[in-house]
């Protein structure tokens, strides 16, 4: 890893780019802007995401017609109301696809589903899918839970759906996609879960009302209240944490221990852990943990 120059060098570095920009973009709002995305999201931004922030701000200082960063931090600091969900929209990244890391969905459909059916003759099953993103998530999960169900069993199924970016919770449940993002899926499972565009719709597909109804969409800050009660058999919350310091990642996995079932699962993305950071789950498979605690 390369280390960080002495601060008159960075400051130096950092105005003589700022001369060559649009707008002036200085130390300062970078660390004004990073305190508000760590107090309204628990996301850290290290220096290294300086000019995704100056990049995705800039788009909004002109669709608000303003003059530059310091008027974008004054609308920020006297009246966050009116923009402080459009400024977390924009920092936060939403990169996702359907049967993302495929083995989570394999061991849902393979282990978790015929357990639950194993011990109730009419499972109740929830699923939570934290950090949803355009919705590719959920209704992976909504697939593979219908496709596990056994012949002629029936289940109670309800999948909750959150993102803090209230732009993609209104995608997801839209549930219209391009082509190009269902690429992956199968030729039976396409023609199963969704219905090809046509005339204005053309070049896109639409999830099928029997996904869509098992999966409510909310938009939630996961460093706010959570209004729902649980138990949840599993929760998803993979690349999410990766964004939070270790503090952050504490409360928030100790939070998801508590909503979860007895042994209920946890899963998590491929560059995460809870090593050091929570003993409430034990390691059962790839980056899924089971509740112990």
């Amino acid at each position: 890893m390369l280390s960080e120059p002495p601060d008159g060098t960075r400051e130096a570095a950092a105005s003589a780019l700022s001369s060559a920009r649009e707008f002036a973009f200085t130390d300062q709002h970078f660390q004004y802007l990073r305190r508000l995305v760590a107090q309204y999201a628990g996301i850290s931004l290290t220096a290294a995401k300086r000019e995704l922030v100056y990049g995705r701000i800039t788009r909004r200082i002109r669709a608000l017609g303003l003059s530059g960063f310091d008027a974008y931090c004054e609308i920020l600091e006297h009246d966050p109301d009116t923009e402080i969900g459009q400024f977390i929209n924009a920092i936060t990244t939403n990169l996702t696809a359907f049967f993302r890391e495929n083995h989570h969905f394999e061991f849902l459909g393979g282990t978790v589903v015929p357990d639950l059916y194993r011990r109730s003759t009419v499972p109740r099953i929830r699923i939570w899918s934290a950090g949803c993103s355009t919705g590719e998530e959920p209704y992976s999960i909504a697939m593979t839970l219908l496709e596990a169900q056994p012949a002629g069993r029936t289940a109670d199924v309800a999948i909750l759906a959150t993102d803090i970016d209230t732009n993609v919770i209104a995608t997801g449940a839209a549930g219209v996609y391009d082509n190009s993002r269902v690429e992956g899926i199968g030729a039976e499972r396409l023609r199963r879960w969704f219905m090809s565009g046509t005339g204005g719709n053309a070049g896109r597909v639409r999830v099928r009302d029997e996904l869509k109804r098992i999966i409510q969409f909310k938009p939630l800050n996961l460093m706010g209240a959570w209004p729902m009660k649980g138990p949840f058999d599993v929760i998803f919350c993979r690349n999410v944490v990766i964004y939070f310091d270790k503090e952050t990642q504490r409360r928030l996995f100790n939070r998801y221990a508590d909503l979860l079932a007895p042994h209920g699962q946890l899963v998590i993305g491929h560059s995460e852990s809870l090593y050091n950071v929570s003993e409430r789950f034990e390691l059962t498979g790839r980056t899924i943990y089971r509740k112990i605690q």
